[in-house]
C-alpha cells in the first residue's frame, strides 16, 4: 500500500499543473457524465415504452376476410368470403392456446351521426364482444364494459369514449343510464371509458362508441358475418406459434386452399412489440458504445498529460531510481496519481450524471404531459458498480504506459538532462 508521504506528494503534483490536470480530468468527467446520463435517458425511454404496452394485450392477434387467389374443390379463384359468428366458437374450441376472443364489426360513421338533445356529433361505432376490452384495454370510468348477456339478448346498450362524454355531456355529469340515438335507434349508455395507453390497434377510443357484436349484426342486417376476429394466447405461448394453424383452421370451415396466401389477412401485434424491444436494445447498445467511446478518449487524455508529467519528472525520478527506490515505488506513484486523477473527475462525473437525471425526471412529471413517451430516467445500482468498476480499470489503464516510460529512465541519463 502507498503511504501517506506518498499521497502528498502525488496530489502535489496534480495541484503544480492544475489547469492540464483540469482540461485532461474534464475528458473523464465529460464521458463518464455522458455515459450515465444516456443510459439512464435509455432506461427512461424503456420505462416509457414498458408503460404503454403494460396495460395492452401485445400476444394478441387480429384476423380478417379477402379474397381467394387459388381455385379450391370446384371454387374460384378471387372468391370472397366472410368471418362468422360460428368461426369464434371454432377457434375457442379448437385452440386450448387461445385466451380471449372476441368479433370486431367496423360501424363507421357519417355525419352526426350520434345525437342526445340539442347536441351531435360524428363518432366511430364499433361492435365487440365481452372479452374485447381485455385485449385492447380501456379503463372504465362509469358502469361497466358488453357482457354476455348484452350479446345474447342483444341488447341496444353501448360504452362511450371520453370525447364522446365532454361533447355530449356537461362536467361531472355520470352518463350511464343515459340514451343516445345512434344512426337513428335508441341506445342506453352502460358505461363510459378513457384509454389506459397511447398505443392502439382500432383507432381513437376516446371517440368510439362500443355495441354488442349482435346488435350491430341486426341493425346493420349483417346476419352472423364479422368483419375480424381479436385473439390472444395465454402467456407461455408466443402467439406466432399458432398464428399459421389458426388461419389454416379458419381456410378449411371455408373451403379455402390451406396453401392460399391472399384468402385469411391476419394482423400481429406481437410484432410491433418486438420491433419497439428490438429498439430499445439498438438504443442501449448504441448508448454504451459512445459513452465508452467518449469515456475512452478522456482516459487517453490522462495517459497523455501522465507521459508529460514522467517526462518533466526525468531528474526526480532518475534521483530516486540513483537512491535505490525500487520499481514498484516509481510504477505505484505513476499508478496512484492516474488513478486519482480519474476517480475524481469519474466520481464529479456519475453525481453530476445522476442529478441531471433527477431534474430531468421532474421536470417531466410537474409538466402532468401523459404523452410524454418517457418515464423515471435513472441508473440502477448495478450501472453504478459498472460504471465505478469502468473507472477503477480506466485508472489503471491511464498509467501503464507512463509508468513503464517512468522505468525505463535511467539514473545516468536523469541527472544529464536538463
Amino acid at each position: 500500500m502507498i503511504d501517506l508521504d506518498s499521497w502528498q506528494e502525488i496530489w502535489q503534483t496534480i495541484s503544480r499543473n492544475k489547469m492540464r490536470s483540469f482540461m485532461t480530468a474534464f475528458g473523464v468527467f465529460w464521458g463518464i457524465f455522458m455515459l450515465v446520463f444516456m443510459v439512464g435517458c435509455g432506461i427512461g425511454l424503456n420505462n416509457g415504452m414498458n408503460k404503454s404496452f403494460s396495460s395492452f394485450a401485445p400476444n394478441s392477434l387480429y384476423l380478417f376476410s379477402g379474397r381467394t387467389s387459388m381455385p379450391y374443390k370446384g371454387f374460384q379463384k378471387g372468391r370472397s368470403w366472410d368471418i362468422r359468428n360460428s368461426d369464434l366458437i371454432l377457434l375457442k374450441n379448437q385452440f386450448k392456446e387461445v385466451d380471449l376472443i372476441s368479433g370486431v364489426i367496423f360501424g363507421g360513421s357519417s355525419d352526426n351521426n350520434v345525437v342526445r338533445g340539442d347536441k351531435y356529433g360524428t363518432f366511430d361505432v364499433m361492435g365487440y364482444g365481452a372479452d374485447y376490452n381485455k385485449i385492447d384495454i380501456q379503463m372504465i370510468v362509469h358502469g361497466r364494459f358488453i357482457n354476455n348477456l348484452d350479446i345474447l339478448e342483444k341488447r341496444k346498450v353501448c360504452v362511450i369514449g371520453e370525447k364522446i362524454v365532454n361533447d355530449l355531456y356537461t362536467p361531472e355529469e355520470n352518463p350511464v343510464g343515459s340514451l343516445l340515438k345512434i344512426n337513428g335507434i335508441y341506445y342506453t349508455v352502460i358505461g363510459s371509458t378513457i384509454p389506459a395507453t397511447k398505443i392502439q390497434v382500432g383507432g381513437d377510443p376516446s371517440s368510439r362508441i362500443s355495441v354488442p357484436i349482435t346488435t350491430l349484426q341486426q341493425s346493420l342486417n349483417m346476419g352472423d358475418v364479422l368483419h375480424s376476429i381479436a385473439l390472444t394466447a395465454f402467456d407461455d405461448v408466443p402467439i406466432s406459434n399458432i398464428e399459421e394453424n389458426v388461419k389454416r383452421s379458419v381456410k378449411n370451415a371455408h373451403q379455402i386452399d390451406p396453401e392460399d396466401p391472399q384468402a385469411v389477412n391476419s394482423f400481429n401485434v406481437s410484432n410491433i412489440f418486438n420491433a419497439f424491444k428490438g429498439l430499445s436494445i439498438g438504443i442501449s447498445m448504441l448508448i454504451w458504445i459512445v459513452g465508452l467511446g467518449t469515456l475512452f478518449a478522456g482516459v487517453v487524455g490522462i495517459s497523455n498529460i501522465m507521459l508529460v508529467t514522467v517526462k518533466e519528472r526525468t531528474q526526480e525520478i532518475g534521483i530516486k531510481r540513483a537512491l535505490g527506490a525500487k520499481p514498484f515505488k516509481i510504477i505505484s506513484h505513476i499508478m496512484y496519481e492516474s488513478l486519482l486523477l480519474t476517480a475524481i473527475a469519474g466520481m464529479t462525473g456519475i453525481i453530476a450524471g445522476v442529478g441531471l437525471l433527477g431534474i430531468l425526471n421532474y421536470g417531466i412529471e410537474s409538466s402532468n404531459n401523459e404523452d410524454v413517451f418517457f418515464q423515471n430516467a435513472q441508473i440502477s445500482f448495478t450501472v453504478a458498480v459498472a460504471a465505478l468498476i469502468i473507472l477503477i480499470v480506466c485508472g489503471l489503464f491511464a498509467g501503464m504506459l507512463p509508468s513503464y516510460r517512468a522505468l525505463k529512465i535511467k539514473p545516468i541519463d536523469a541527472l544529464r538532462s536538463e
